[in-house]
């Protein structure tokens, strides 16, 4: 039952339920991979350019649906991303060209904008009181990895049994069934009172000068090379490079009956142990300074995929590096989203959010092009992996810089200076 001071609030559980169905499908992904490049004999990299644009298309349309959010309301803004989402997947199920699919999947970009954190975690921290932020958007982020535990697993299931085309229905079915979780996005706007108004152009413009802004947009691209390569080339890798190795007992003893399906068990250890990540970056954001965890975070991440590839691909660690990254996956967003809302307030974090997010989405683009494109040419994943640590510890350096004081108090003692 919910009490007065429970931080379960139906906007909190609405809003997690349709990023966890969201992140579900869109971590899946990775799977069709194989089975459509071998249906149509394309090379890898024509599959892997539709997902890259996907990303893209994420990226670029989240502030769009932050902004259409805050003028014509939430429920709004989510309903028109549910619908592009199950529209895009439903027309793929029948595309048999690589640019019908590249075309398409601008269209499920724009689908998951509008069910993914910009508008989702917007509504959720508008919803609640600054005190209890941090760890609301740690909760809401973690819905997002228990969609990553359940969906790879769900959609490998269908595809032993379904052709791809007809499992794309079925997920496009999933999606629009979340329509009737907008009954619980009624956002408190409370919290919104507090708060200055301002116009969004005056806020955008304060941001865009900041040199603040500009260092979390440029940290966040590699969070999403490194995620959006994992997302769609891991499966693919883990099943070449463990191809060889014989079905052990710690396979068998965990349920994964070969090796070909250890893609999407580790893509679901990393989304299980994403829960934890999540949450406890959302509590530790509550007391401790959100840009040196957000360093830590990075400069972790780097370490692992370091020892991860310098050392024998076994499938002891392969689940060891699906722990560790799980743990420091999207631990990321409840504290860039965190610090984004208290440097530059709430009323247009959907907005602002957005715009950081794009960097996000320009380096998941970047690390599933090249990721198709170098394997292609190389014929393995070896030089992606190592761009990716270049720009990992990029990211730990440039957030150490960051002024994590609300803007509008940074203004105030330039003027008295």
């Amino acid at each position: 039952m919910q009490t007065k001071n429970s931080i379960f609030t139906p906007v909190l559980i609405g809003g997690s339920l349709i990023l966890l169905i969201s992140f579900a499908i869109r971590s899946s992904f990775g799977l069709f991979q194989i089975p459509i490049a071998d249906d149509f004999l394309w090379p890898r990299a024509e599959f892997s350019m539709a997902i890259a644009i996907q990303n893209l298309a994420w990226g670029i349309s989240t502030p769009f649906f932050g902004a259409l959010a805050e003028k014509f309301g939430d429920r709004k803004a989510i309903s028109l991303g549910i619908i592009l989402y199950a529209i895009g997947l439903l027309i793929s199920s029948n595309a048999v060209t690589p640019e019908a699919h590249q075309m398409l999947n601008i269209v499920i970009g724009c689908g998951i904008a509008g069910t993914g954190f910009g508008p989702i975690l917007a509504v959720v921290g508008r919803s609640t009181t600054p005190e209890k932020r941090s760890l609301v958007l740690g909760l809401t982020t973690a819905a997002g990895s228990a969609g990553q535990v359940i969906g790879p697993p769900f959609t490998s299931a269908l595809l032993n049994t379904m052709t791809w085309s007809s499992v794309m229905v079925v997920l496009a079915i999933v999606v629009l069934a979340t329509l009737i979780c907008l009954i619980a996005i009624k956002p408190d706007n409370k919290t919104n009172n507090i708060e200055i108004n301002e116009n969004l152009s005056d806020v955008l413009f304060k941001a865009i000068k900041d040199p603040t802004f500009s260092m979390l947009f440029l940290g966040f691209f590699s969070c999403g090379f490194q995620l959006g390569f994992i997302t769609a080339h891991f499966p693919a890798f883990i099943t070449e490079a463990c191809a060889s190795i014989p079905p052990n007992s710690l396979i068998r003893s965990l349920g994964v009956n070969t090796t070909s399906t250890l893609g999407a068990f580790a893509i679901a250890v990393i989304g299980l142990f994403n829960i934890i990540g999540a949450i406890t970056a959302g509590y530790l954001g509550k007391n401790y300074t959100k840009k040196y965890l957000l360093s830590t975070i990075y400069l972790g991440r780097t370490i692992a995929s370091i020892a991860f590839i310098m050392f024998p691909i076994t499938v002891e660690s392969v689940i060891i590096f699906s722990i560790v990254m799980g743990g420091l996956w999207l631990a990321t967003v409840p504290l860039t989203s965190g610090v984004i809302g208290y440097i530059y307030g709430m009323q247009y974090m959907g907005t602002l959010y957005g715009i950081i997010f794009l960097s996000h989405q320009i380096g998941s683009f970047v690390g599933i092009w090249l990721g198709g494109s170098l394997y292609d040419t190389f014929g393995n994943y070896n030089l992606v992996w190592w761009i990716g640590i270049g720009v990992g510890a990029f990211s730990a350096i440039i957030h150490l810089p960051v002024k994590e004081t609300p803007i509008s108090l940074r203004l105030v003692k330039d003027t008295i200076k």
